[in-house]
């Protein structure tokens, strides 16, 4: 059920179904958005304030994640265990795009609710600001400014600032042009809380905990809960191999329960299989992406996963491995994909029946590793994970009679 689409019914009005129905739209939803707006979507925002309670006992007990719920806003305060690119802004080039948009937040942090700016105060003062922290960003230089404006318009997609006249893309193509901006009530709630003083942390790995812990064995419990939930509950898959010996002892004999949760909270269903605990979505729509995409690069994944069953079948060269992956080099991928792109070339797009096997390569795999169905070992060898397996795909066979 749909945020935009659920009804606001009173707790009298709804019986059990439809209540679990309800109460799983709004898990979803704070898992894959940023934060639920009573402005925007009402009806799920109320929707998680009349399940508020159940929400943040269940997410605090199981992944250690803060429920924030204010007048205004409903937001899930995610922390992953591990950093993928995936879960960055897709719009996002460069490195320096980030720095742009964190002191983009730092800007706004200082501005009260509708204060007005213009663009070029906005970038002023993050340049000052940069270069006392020894940075630097000329806005003379145009690629800086297209890297300043990427920022600001993912600001703008957050609803964190709002324009009111003119864009930042003027200002990137011309550095004369200006633009009025309006500052959200939102733009404090972007980053997530820390459970520790920054000041106080050297290294990266002193942020990954969403929560502090006790130094006891309760609190290291916690934390190993804490830190598969997330994991299971942020990733698209996780195979046994990618655990460590003690949370994948906690995966295998917690399985059960799991599952269970999942299923309950969720809706989603669990399987245990050879190479690991998997979970499916039962709908073919949902608040996340969910795989196989609508993109012509799942496509690609799903025709090279009957390929290389087809393979191992006729039992060539290739061959699974004791942990259940398939080591094939990129000269591997590429003729594998020539041999489809001769095949099915009818069916495909005018970039896909043109592209080099190199380029239909690099396109299948790195979707593959964004979706953890896939990863580079080395420099010339990959695997691709059981996981794919469970997928088979072949274009449909028109000719038959109606």
């Amino acid at each position: 059920m749909a945020g935009g689409a659920l009804k606001r019914l009173s707790k009298r009005g709804i019986n059990a179904e439809q209540a679990a129905e309800r109460k799983r739209a709004c898990m979803h939803a704070l898992l894959n958005r940023p934060w639920v707006a009573k402005e925007e979507d009402p009806d799920l925002y109320f929707a998680i304030r009349d399940h508020y309670e159940e929400l943040r006992d269940w997410f605090m007990d199981k992944a250690g994640f803060p429920l924030i719920m204010t007048r205004t806003i409903a937001k899930l305060d995610k922390t992953p265990v591990k950093a993928h690119p995936w879960m960055g802004f897709p719009e996002f080039r460069e490195k320096r795009d980030y720095v742009f948009f964190t002191y983009g937040l730092w800007y706004l942090e200082g501005k009260t609710e509708l204060d007005q700016f213009l663009l070029t105060d906005i970038v002023e003062e993050i340049r000052e600001q940069m270069l006392s922290a020894g940075l630097e960003a000329d806005w003379r230089n145009y690629y800086e400014r297209l890297s300043m404006a990427r920022a600001l318009k993912q600001l703008r997609a957050l609803g964190v600032l709002h324009s009111v006249d003119g864009d930042e893309g003027q200002w990137a193509q011309d550095a004369e042009r200006n633009a009025l901006y309006e500052c959200s009530p939102l733009a404090r709630y972007v980053l997530r809380r820390f459970p520790r003083d920054l000041t106080g942390c050297s290294r990266l790995e002193e942020l990954e905990d969403p929560i502090p812990y006790a130094d006891t064995q309760d609190g290291q419990s916690m934390r190993r809960r804490h830190r598969i939930y997330r994991r299971l509950l942020l990733e698209p898959a996780v195979v046994d191999r990618h655990w460590d010996e003690e949370d994948l002892n906690y995966v295998l004999w917690q399985r059960r329960a799991i599952i269970d949760q999942l299923e309950n909270m969720l809706g989603w269903t669990g399987r245990r299989y050879r190479e690991g605990l998997w979970f499916f979505h039962p709908e073919l729509t949902g608040e996340s992406e969910l795989f196989p995409t609508m993109s012509a690069a799942s496509d690609l994944a799903l025709l090279l996963a009957s390929e290389i069953r087809k393979e191992l079948a006729e039992g060539g060269v290739l061959y699974v491995e004791d942990n259940g992956t398939v080591r094939l080099t990129k000269a591997d991928i590429e003729t594998l994909l020539y041999r489809l792109q001769l095949k099915h070339k009818e069916f495909w797009s005018k970039d896909l029946r043109e592209a080099a096997s190199q380029e239909l390569a690099e396109l299948c795999m790195n979707h593959l590793a964004e979706w953890g169905l896939g990863e580079w070992e080395g420099e010339t060898s990959f695997l691709i994970s059981p996981v794919l397996a469970r997928w088979s795909s072949e274009y449909a066979n028109n000719d038959f009679d109606t």
